[in-house]
């Protein structure tokens, strides 16, 4: 079977980890696999592309362009018609909205789409989101699998009229764990190793440095706590547009209490500095933090939004409090800290949690026992004998 996979672009983050994970993996099943992406935007990180079987089309942007868009379109059509996938599985939104048009023109057997959480609330002006809903609920009509990471993003996107029920897969973000669930690093030579202090509490947060993340929540927890105990210091993993204006707020409210440390690649290393990790995001699909954080047999305090409830279980591997609720983040947070025995516990059940749910090979059953039924239903592959 032929899968063509088209994703916006390979930003750090979970569904360029997922895909590059699905290009890899795929082919040991007996899987022919293409890749196509559009670059990443300059301020972010970026995973290098593989070596093989990958096709970069500069024309597919996340920021909207209609010429862009047309020569997107037009370039992905020709690669489908050269290739004959029998599947096109699309993932974020310009490339879902994209792919699905051209995978249309190209005749191609069968097009699943992932949503990896939504940009329809939170990222957009009102015009500019009716626009977008108007655009989902034409291409899921042309869709045969919409597939979603957590049931509450994919009951959203229902309660907007996107795609019927019959369309719908939950299937949970899988990423590769297995350096984290060995464990993480040793605390005091990761913080060594991190330039951070060896004995503080240290509360950390991990990801883009963008708008939707709401690292200026974090920051108000941070300057509550830090004016409640004289001990704790604080940490922002990631980067993005928005760093230079988050490092000139943080210095304001928190002095040399807390680092910036960019993108951190050793993730044993970074998680075995930290004691808590939080998540401050207004809307989320599945946060990939949190599943590492729980991989590393961290505790977490997280907003409530998206997929967060599916990988945080309240009170049992950490806690969940309101968007933008800065004392409640700080209160949660000071518990943990408080007690470190409690702490570990809930770190150990999130460990357990995230091995049973989140696994690279559970993901890759989830995928191909759909693809396996989306083209029994539609005949032999054209790949086939």
């Amino acid at each position: 079977m032929r899968v063509l996979r088209v994703i916006t672009r390979l930003n750090i983050g979970g569904p360029a980890r997922q895909a590059l994970m699905l290009h890899r993996v795929l082919p040991e099943r007996g899987y022919e696999c293409e890749l196509v992406s559009g670059a990443p935007q300059t301020e972010e990180g970026a995973f290098p592309p593989p070596a093989e079987r990958y096709t970069l089309v500069e024309s597919l942007r996340r920021e909207t362009d209609f010429l862009a868009d047309a020569r997107a379109i037009h370039t992905l059509t020709r690669l489908m018609r050269a290739s004959r996938p029998d599947v096109v599985h699309t993932h974020t939104t310009t490339a879902g909205g994209l792919g699905r048009i051209a995978a249309r023109r190209a005749k191609v057997p069968v097009t699943v789409h992932t949503f990896h959480g939504h940009v329809l609330s939170g990222y957009l002006s009102g015009p500019q989101t009716r626009a977008l809903t108007a655009a989902e609920r034409a291409l899921a009509k042309r869709t045969d699998a919409l597939v979603s990471v957590s049931t509450r993003v994919r009951d959203e996107l229902l309660a907007l009229g996107i795609g019927r029920p019959e369309q719908w897969r939950v299937v949970p973000l899988g990423l590769e764990l297995g350096e984290l669930l060995g464990g993480p690093a040793e605390r005091s030579a990761s913080r060594a190793a991190l330039g951070l202090p060896p004995e503080a509490p240290l509360v950390g947060i991990v990801g883009r440095l963008a708008a939707i993340k709401d690292h200026g929540t974090f920051l108000a927890m941070a300057a509550r706590l830090a004016a409640a105990r004289t001990d704790v210091s604080f940490v922002v993993a990631g980067d993005g547009s928005l760093r230079g204006s988050l490092e000139a707020e943080a210095k304001s409210l928190l002095g040399n209490r807390i680092r910036f440390l960019g993108w951190a690649t050793d993730l044993p290393v970074l998680y075995g500095a930290l004691d808590v990790v939080v998540l401050t995001s207004r809307n989320e699909g599945t946060p990939v933090a949190l599943i590492e954080a729980g991989a590393a047999g961290r505790p977490v305090v997280a907003t409530d939004v998206g997929g967060v409830a599916e990988v945080v279980r309240d009170g049992a591997s950490g806690f969940v409090v309101p968007p933008g609720d800065a004392a409640a983040l700080a209160a949660r947070v000071g518990t943990l800290l408080d007690d470190p025995e409690a702490a570990r516990a809930m770190g150990l059940a999130g460990r357990e949690w995230v091995r049973a749910r989140f696994g690279s090979e559970r993901l890759v059953d989830d995928l191909t026992a759909l693809y396996g039924e989306l083209t029994d239903a539609r005949g032999a592959p054209r790949g086939a004998g």
